[in-house]
């Protein structure tokens, strides 16, 4: 038989390995934004046309590029930043693999103009499929502009796989705050579709956080700036109140770069203990500076996750750093040093220290980690923190979790329960609503308690996902329509979920940059806080984000119900509590919330009596 093993084709080849770094638009911008800051530019401008799909145009001020090494550099893993293999352990910039605009001239249509100051002409080249079309000379700016063109062009099958360009641009401009965040001193701007969406002046931290993320935030910042012998944190906390039910506004950075470390986000977390509710996220940028050789950034193919070679020791200085934010303003509770007697009574406390004693004091590890200049990382390998992923690590799945994923994929009806609880509601007897938040009602057999916010989720919950099926709710057209202005992000998102919000009932049209119109409402949803119903759904549309078992709808059908649901505090008159009882047991599945949580306790009266006894 003939051998079977042969070499790839080189254009075939580079089209596999480009498909690990750009895996989207999104991938092309961070990789040409971190080239771009790596030049030295102080202005970058990022240019998008239908969401990347047809333009990603990326124009600097920075170094630029002589004819050879403009030529050179979408050759695979051609780079300036690594010459021996011990440089891998000092990398400063961000990129430094040579493999980002190699994999862009493999997936897509590229051209590129750079100049260097000393040069009076620039290099022009246009490159398609690995392959030069076209190198002359060119009169251009110094810096670099580079366009990438129709990606995937090559590589229908990638593209057919591309999400609809409300939702890459979305990633795109995760992409551009992350890189624009990290580097405040430099010029940033962001036009899509000939609008520009982001104009970021030069200026501090603070200032490029607000701009990014809201003036919103402008009173809740707190400061972060600790220095030790081993790494220096700096940067900003939100205070409690900032808190939100989402990830979206956390960042942090590590020499600049920006990473996701669970980890670490646990250690800021506990921070907060007790100040934020437990399903709550604080605001955080923060940025860890430590010696290049104590991590390891090429652990992944986007870089965002790195090693770190002291875990302990990185976790330990972020918990204490944000602490001491916390406690610094006045934010945490004061520690009251008044000893109890019974401690007073203590050995330790009440009896002298003997020369014995201090000798053993001061020869222990622990006296001269904290003694000793230079020692502070070098933390006790007995030290509990080896347990510290169970912290943070999700334990094994007991039989509760498994019921309650198993509730959370009800969007498919093979999971609605085939025959609903049997709960006879006694029609006569009255309903009581108890400290505004349960109802009680008489059944056939007992009574039930239900939770009013949970069962109005269900109804709700239900209502549109019958409208997804074609009974369609009818909206109500507002007399005087509300304007909605929202921070680019959210713009983003809200305009990616227009056409699902309009067969729910809500009437939403695009009305400048970044700015809304609601026309129109639900038929049965009380008018005059659509805007604050829109605006809270994001945050826990937001919310749901992470969860990849969830679809579009579904997050959608879930946030909705959750904001419009009565919540805990409303008196409920007899009318509104009998609708609410007869609406929840017409529902194909009434006894849990969209979230699995149960809707309602039932008390039978065989129960009941044996608890008096009888």
């Amino acid at each position: 038989m003939p051998d079977r093993i042969q070499l790839l084709p080189e254009n075939i080849a580079n089209q596999i390995a480009a498909g690990e770094v750009i895996q989207r638009p999104a991938s092309a911008v961070k990789e040409l934004l971190e080239n771009a800051v790596d030049a030295g530019s102080e202005n970058i401008r990022l240019i998008i046309s239908d969401a990347g799909k047809s333009l990603i145009q990326v124009i600097d001020d920075g170094s630029g590029m002589s004819e050879i090494d403009a030529r050179m550099s979408f050759e695979r893993h051609a780079t300036s930043k690594i010459n021996t293999i011990d440089d891998l352990f000092r990398i400063r910039t961000m990129g430094f693999r040579g493999e980002a605009l190699a994999s862009i001239a493999a997936v897509a249509q590229v051209e590129l103009k750079t100049r260097r100051a000393e040069n009076e002409i620039g290099t022009h080249i246009e490159i398609e499929n690995s392959q030069v079309l076209r190198q002359e000379p060119v009169a251009t700016a110094v810096g670099t502009n580079i366009s990438m063109k129709n990606v995937f062009f090559n590589v229908p099958a990638r593209r057919n796989f591309l999400k609809s360009n409300a939702a890459e641009m979305r990633h795109i401009v995760d992409e551009f705050l992350r890189v624009a965040m990290a580097f405040p001193n430099v010029f940033f701007s962001l036009t899509a579709n000939g609008q520009e969406l982001f104009h970021l002046e030069k200026g501090t931290l603070k200032q490029r956080i607000v701009q990014l993320l809201g003036s919103v935030y402008n009173a809740k910042l707190v400061p972060v700036q600790e220095n030790t012998d081993y790494l220096n944190i700096y940067g900003f906390i939100g205070k409690p109140e900032a808190a939100k039910k989402t990830r979206g506004d956390q960042y942090l950075f590590v020499n600049n770069r920006f990473i996701k470390s669970g980890y670490l986000n646990h250690a800021i977390m506990t921070a907060y203990q007790e100040l934020i509710p437990t399903d709550s996220f604080p605001l955080y940028v923060l940025f860890i500076d430590l010696d290049p050789a104590q991590i390891d950034i090429n652990v992944h193919p986007t870089k965002q996750e790195i090693k770190f070679e002291d875990e302990k020791i990185v976790y330990a200085f972020v918990q204490a750093a944000v602490k001491h934010a916390l406690a610094h303003f006045s934010i945490t509770p004061t520690l009251d040093f008044d000893l109890d007697p019974s401690i007073q009574r203590l050995d330790a406390v009440s009896k002298p220290v003997t020369d014995e004693i201090r000798n053993a004091t001061s020869s222990s590890h622990l006296y001269q980690t904290f003694t000793q200049k230079n020692q502070a990382h070098f933390i006790e390998q007995k030290s509990d923190l080896k347990n510290w992923k169970d912290f943070y690590e999700k334990p094994d799945k007991n039989g509760d979790e498994i019921l309650t994923e198993r509730k959370s994929a009800e969007v498919t009806d093979d999971y609605l329960l085939k025959s609903k609880p049997v709960i006879q509601i006694v029609e006569d007897a009255p309903l009581l609503q108890i400290h505004q938040q349960f109802v009680i009602a008489t059944t056939t057999s007992g009574v039930i308690m239900i939770h009013q916010q949970l069962a109005h989720e269900r109804i709700l919950y239900e209502k549109f996902a019958g409208a997804y099926k074609g009974k369609s709710m009818a909206t109500q057209k507002s007399l005087f329509p509300t304007s909605l202005h929202l921070n680019p992000a959210d713009a983003v998102l809200l305009q990616e979920l227009i056409p699902e919000l309009n067969q729910l009932g809500y009437q939403v049209e695009i009305f400048g940059k970044d700015s809304f119109v609601i026309q129109g409402t639900p038929a049965d949803v009380e008018q005059g806080n659509e805007k604050l119903v829109i605006e809270q759904m994001l945050e826990q549309y937001k919310h749901f984000a992470s969860d990849v078992k969830f679809s579009k709808r579904e997050k959608l059908m879930r946030s909705l119900a959750i904001q419009q649901s009565v919540k805990p505090g409303r008196t409920l008159t007899q009318s509104e509590l009998k609708s609410l009882v007869e609406d929840l047991f017409t529902c194909r599945q009434p006894n849990v919330s969209p979230g699995g949580n149960p809707t309602y306790i039932e008390f039978r009266k065989d129960y009941l009596e044996k608890i008096f006894g009888k």
